[in-house]
């Protein structure tokens, strides 16, 4: 009798672990690694909640390869080192399909060992500075090529600036970024004395000082400009000051690559009228497919304030693109995947097409817009057509003769063009 006791009991168990098994495999697991507290909180809680949005608009479609999506969300808290945990975490413990997170290149080259090491998948939503391709991941902001290189040629073309104050927060992206456009001031003729670089940590508040010697600097009879890579809730002090100073639009220029909807909407804009941004993507461009994706957000977040901004639409284009991959190749394989991605093709927002490059890059078209009173942005100046994101930049020694090129018979993220070798990983 107990021996027969004890065998329905290991049947149960046994059953049990099949059944949550199974159960398991019924999902398709979707990482979210985007800081919920902390300095960067302010940008990316709307992408975390941007990829639950997409994961219930896809399970309300049936989800993929029938099964249902599955998020699982973790908070790295605006600590680097622990971007690296979190994504071990995500692909170890977890067993999520891909991911999508990060916002700062810093915390990106945190998480990317984890990813190579692990071989997961990664879809970034920002801007950065290039210089890196990754097989493990996919860049649908904006490359330097996209953003920096343009806003300085408006800049300089339609306004006239010929003095430039490069203004960052002091990490990574904003550093190589401003590497790459202080060589291409240089190679436009600007001198060294007409470059002004400043750089605050992470969360600075206290801007009367570099504010006042911006003002100095935009006082010696040349149009100034200043071009910033300002990130996270630092913005909110540095254009209040800016305010605060008297500096409009008209005397000098801001124009910005890290301040979108989003954080406008945490101050007022008033004083910040006529100082631009640059962006992929607007709220205020009018297509049918913006105008459904802002209903759709603003039906999801409860909330008719709540705004879009460009790293929303790359997130949105990273999922499509991801669904599309998966569907075609019929499995959530990395690998299969990966190569699957290579040509997908998807609507952006803001009309045309957004295509995935070879380089793990989209094409994609350039947008600079001015600051209105409302918190949007104008859009003052556009791209006649798309731009392909170039990882490697050409203005400098270290990679102007490096390419991007996952397929065969290159398959390498930095592949020399002069010596026909592939260097291996950068990061």
């Amino acid at each position: 009798m107990k021996f027969k006791k004890l065998l329905i009991a290991s049947s149960i168990v046994a059953s049990s672990l099949i059944t949550n098994i199974a159960s398991a495999a019924d999902t398709i697991k979707v990482g979210v690694l985007h800081s919920l507290s902390g300095t960067m909180a302010i940008s990316e809680t709307t992408l975390k909640d941007t990829v639950l949005m997409m994961i219930e608009e896809q399970n309300a479609k049936g989800g993929l390869l029938g099964k249902k999506l599955e998020p699982v969300v973790v908070d790295p808290a605006s600590n680097w080192p622990l971007f690296a945990e979190k994504t071990r975490e995500l692909l170890a413990k977890e067993k999520v399909d891909v991911i999508f997170g990060c916002w700062t290149s810093v915390s990106r080259k945190s998480a990317l060992p984890v990813l190579e090491e692990l071989n997961g998948l990664l879809f970034y939503p920002v801007q950065y500075e290039g210089e890196e391709s990754s097989k493990n991941v996919f860049y649908t902001g904006a490359a330097p090529n996209q953003q920096a290189i343009p806003a300085v040629d408006y800049l300089m073309n339609d306004i006239g600036a010929t003095r430039w104050v490069l203004a960052g927060t002091d990490y990574v992206y904003p550093r190589t970024t401003n590497k790459v456009l202080k060589a291409y001031l240089k190679a436009k003729g600007v001198k060294d004395e007409d470059i002004m670089i400043n750089y605050t940590p992470f969360g600075h508040s206290d801007w009367q000082g570099i504010v006042a010697e911006i003002k100095k600097f935009g006082s010696a009879g040349k149009k100034t400009a200043v071009v910033s890579t300002v990130n996270g809730d630092a913005n909110i002090p540095f254009y209040k000051e800016l305010g605060n100073q008297g500096i409009s639009a008209e005397d000098i220029p801001v124009i910005a690559f890290s301040v979108g909807e989003e954080e406008l909407s945490g101050f007022d804009t008033k004083p910040l009228v006529g100082h631009l941004a640059a962006w992929n993507y607007f709220q205020s461009v009018e297509t049918e497919e913006n105008e459904e994706f802002i209903a759709n957000w603003k039906k999801f977040i409860g909330d008719d304030k709540r705004v879009t901004n460009d790293p929303m639409e790359a997130t949105y284009i990273g999922f499509k693109m991801w669904a599309k991959a998966v569907e075609k190749v019929g499995t959530t394989d990395v690998n299969a995947v990966e190569q699957a991605l290579i040509g997908v093709a998807v609507p952006n927002l803001t009309g045309g097409i957004a295509v995935m490059n070879a380089n793990h890059h989209l094409s994609k078209p350039v947008l600079i817009g001015e600051i209105q009173e409302d918190g949007q942005f104008e859009v003052v100046w556009e791209t006649a057509d798309t731009v392909i994101g170039d990882a490697w930049s050409d203005f400098l020694e270290s990679s102007k003769n490096l390419i991007s090129d996952w397929t065969a018979p290159v398959s390498c993220g930095n592949f020399d063009v002069k010596t026909a070798k592939c260097s291996g990983q950068n990061f």
